[in-house]
């Protein structure tokens, strides 16, 4: 088993495996963490945005000036999570299906970036 494997298997404290989660569970956990802080009360879609823009930049901020394997990946893992955290509070403000938002951007982008022209190139759908 890979690293990567082995790690996709442990908890987020490393102590054992962990069982599967829906997006829809980890969406409740993240809910329920919140409501017993009450802090819905600042948790509007206009700041949950900006959180969620901060947080992605403080993501960038430990890749910034170094090589991407030079990244401290727990510091990675703590910033991508705070990540998903405000996006998934975002997507259910707005009573967005993250599932079905997902499958349709997936739609979208399979249109815009057709194998036949997309494949191994990074050009924008507007350049290829």
């Amino acid at each position: 088993m890979s690293r990567k494997d082995r790690q996709d298997h442990k908890s987020p404290d490393h102590n054992g495996p962990q069982k599967p989660s829906s997006i829809e569970t980890l969406t409740k956990e993240i809910i329920a963490f919140r409501d017993e802080r009450d802090w819905k009360q600042f948790h509007n879609a206009k700041d949950l945005a900006i959180a969620a823009t901060i947080e992605a930049g403080e993501l960038l901020e430990l890749f910034l000036w170094k090589s991407p394997e030079d990244a401290d990946r727990e510091k990675v893992r703590r910033e991508l999570a705070d990540l998903l955290m405000y996006s998934l509070l975002l997507a259910h403000e707005q009573e967005l299906d993250v599932a079905d938002i997902i499958r349709e951007k997936l739609a979208e982008n399979r249109s815009k970036y057709p194998v036949s022209k997309a494949k191994g190139n990074a050009r924008k759908y507007t350049e290829l």
